[in-house]
């Protein structure tokens, strides 16, 4: 359900290239702080592009420096150091891929071994930012109630994830996060769970996992069928929110350059619906 909140890489400026690779490698050593270095296998974009935005909002400057790691151990890379914000944001990273893999297990009984490999990195996380576990783990409660039901409303499933990344912000930024930053938090959560469940259309049928799109028409025996069956509505339901992510990412209240989280948001977000709509 992660890793679909990436950049638009063609048209990135190379001040952005280079500060986004640094936060990705910062992320990465940000949860070998806060959780042990097995957590650090989980590191995804959608997390990479949060600490970006956080540093933002909060007026977090970020000091970068050319560092080596365990992939690159040979040549230094440029790396932005760690801070209190990315140590939280790394456990959160945590958090969501230990319940990712949890929802798993119950779907269809299997990553039992990775959930098992991650518990200790999970244990430190939670220990660190239970008030993040809690959210995390209560969303994801009520999408299981949803999927038991077997329904069919993209915009109910998709609610709980939505909720989850509102307040999951909302405890992150404190006082800092005003209602548009929670409503665009919001929007973001909803399309990182519609997109991933398009994504994964043929693999649920296959398995026979909840999938509000299968739900919709179960008579439709693959993705690239439903998408070709679908498009119109489609375009309206992730161009909706994908709009609606537009209008509130122009209202927040940046303190630094902001072509980094507008190439995501403005550009990236549209590339990968695009992506996935044409089934590439």
């Amino acid at each position: 359900m992660f890793g679909y909140v990436k950049t638009d890489m063609p048209y990135m400026y190379v001040k952005d290239t280079t500060l986004y690779k640094a936060m990705y490698c910062g992320l990465c050593k940000g949860i070998g702080c806060a959780c042990g270095t097995k957590g650090r296998l989980v590191l995804n974009y959608d997390l990479t592009f949060l600490s970006v935005l956080a540093h933002n909002l909060m007026d977090l400057d970020v000091k970068i420096e050319k560092q080596r790691c365990i992939i690159h151990h040979i040549r230094k890379r440029p790396v932005a150091v760690p801070d209190e914000l990315t140590e939280r944001i790394g456990a959160l990273n945590v958090i969501l891929a230990y319940h990712k893999l949890n929802d798993d297990v119950l779907d269809s009984g299997k990553g039992k071994v990775a959930r098992k490999f991650f518990k200790s990195s999970y244990k430190k996380a939670k220990l660190k930012e239970p008030e993040f576990d809690k959210i995390v783990e209560n969303r994801y409660k009520d999408l299981v109630a949803y999927e038991k039901t077997g329904g069919d409303s993209v915009d109910i499933s998709a609610d709980p994830f939505g909720n989850m990344m509102s307040e999951v912000m909302s405890v992150l930024l404190g006082d800092k996060c005003t209602e548009n930053v929670k409503q665009l938090a919001y929007e973001l959560g909803k399309w990182i769970y519609l997109i991933d469940a398009l994504d994964d259309f043929d693999k649920d049928k296959k398995k026979n996992n909840f999938n509000v799109f299968i739900n919709a028409d179960k008579s439709i025996g693959s993705k690239q069928e439903f998408i070709a069956k679908n498009k119109e509505q489609l375009i309206f339901t992730f161009g909706s929110i994908l709009s609606k992510i537009a209008s509130l990412a122009t209202s927040l209240e940046y303190k630094f350059n902001h072509d980094l989280t507008d190439n995501v948001l403005l550009r990236g977000l549209r590339a990968e619906t695009q992506r996935i709509l044409e089934n590439k």
